[in-house]
């Protein structure tokens, strides 16, 4: 059976187009500095986002955690949202990488304001951690793809700055959020001292993220990006197929943030959901209804042929993404809309 996978956005494949600039890429050393087709992205994605400098990475872990680590010291705090995912997804990461804390902010489906964050900061006292970065996730994973707009960002820039706080974006689905928004992502590049994107989810390249900032910043974070094992070699293969999904597929993802709305209002109707989470981009997520577990929901799913995953012991996740047809989102419509035994 073919499965329709709804699991993440991270299961896309790259198209024939891309294959064909992946095979075609010119490569070198990246160690050296040397790979034309990185230097390519990484000079394309800096522009984009108005800064001067980026440095492509296997992973958005691994540009978070690099982030972490040159805007702070041990003994420093980063300040975040409970569902952040470098809270709840990167092992640990700003501990063990980088000997800081994290201090924790409860907002609305992963979402801080100012004023959170102005009473976050730490007094500077010898017992208590120095308040130096802020975290912002958007579009919010945990938080069902919830997003931050311009003037929220702005507001929380100000508090950074008249704080003397670093800020951070763990951007790994910003561009969902921004073709929803209409806003330009330079004005975004302006309001952060860096930046994290991912290429392998909703854009559709098989590996890597990119960690944008300006000079000093990317030329320390190359740095840690070799002692934590990142320093590839003729990974120009890889960056071309970034630098495609950036230059072409980005409209795109309207489509998936406009069919995981339709799914989440399917959902609203049905009798084994108790509730849908708001849908603002290509996630959902909903809570079962009469005891239905997790586990059973997702067992009947797979007998008629969805993938999906669990968010909870009875709370699913669906992520849209492009390599999902027309055909097979008009299956899982049917599906959903179907009846199902527990």
């Amino acid at each position: 059976m073919e499965y329709i996978n709804l699991i993440s956005d991270t299961v896309t494949k790259p198209s024939k187009s891309m294959l064909n600039v992946m095979f075609s890429a010119e490569v070198g050393d990246d160690v050296f500095g040397e790979d034309p087709s990185i230097n390519e992205l990484q000079s394309y994605a800096a522009q984009l986002f108005n800064k001067e400098a980026a440095l492509f990475c296997p992973s958005g872990t691994m540009t978070n955690q690099i982030a972490i680590n040159v805007h702070t010291r041990p003994l420093d705090e980063v300040i975040c949202d409970t569902y952040s995912h470098i809270y709840q997804y990167e092992v640990g990461g700003y501990s063990f990488n980088s000997g800081v804390g994290i201090n924790l902010i409860k907002g609305e489906n992963g979402k801080i304001t100012a004023d959170q964050v102005r009473s976050a900061i730490k007094l500077d006292y010898d017992w208590l951690p120095n308040s130096t970065l802020v975290v912002l996730e958007n579009t919010c994973n945990k938080g069902g793809g919830s997003y931050y707009t311009q003037n929220e960002i702005e507001t929380i820039q100000t508090v950074c700055k008249e704080k003397g706080l670093k800020l951070h974006l763990d951007g790994a689905r910003l561009f969902n959020a921004l073709v929803e928004t209409k806003e330009p992502t330079q004005d975004i590049g302006n309001c952060f001292d860096s930046i994290s994107i991912c290429l392998s989810k909703g854009l559709g390249a098989p590996v890597g993220s990119l960690l944008i900032g300006d000079n000093d910043f990317i030329k320390r974070a190359r740095k840690v990006r070799k002692a934590l094992g990142g320093g590839m070699r003729q990974a120009g293969y890889l960056a071309a197929a970034g630098l495609y999904a950036l230059k072409n597929n980005i409209p795109l993802l309207k489509i998936d943030n406009a069919r995981c709305k339709e799914i989440g209002e399917i959902l609203e109707t049905q009798a084994y959901v108790e509730s849908v989470r708001p849908v603002k981009s290509n996630i959902v997520i909903f809570d079962l209804a009469n005891g239905v577990t997790s586990d059973l929901f997702l067992t009947s799913l797979i007998e008629k042929g969805v993938k999906a995953s669990a968010f909870g012991p009875s709370t699913i996740r669906f992520v849209t993404h492009l390599d999902i047809s027309e055909s097979q989102f008009e299956r899982v419509k049917q599906i959903l809309t179907g009846q199902f035994v527990f």
